[in-house]
């Protein structure tokens, strides 16, 4: 599997944005999922939509 590198920051501007999902991350389920990598099942993340 390729490493994602996460870009660490604590403030986030988004312009035109459609809207965002606020979601668990879980290994299976019949959602669509994106690659996130396995250190973070379980944790709190948003999925921004643009």
């Amino acid at each position: 599997m390729k490493k994602v590198r996460l870009q660490v920051t604590n403030h986030l501007e988004i312009d035109n944005i459609e809207g965002f999902i606020v979601r668990k991350v879980t290994p299976f389920g019949n959602s669509a999922k994106v690659d996130c990598p396995k250190k973070y099942l379980g944790r709190e993340v948003y999925l921004v939509i643009i």
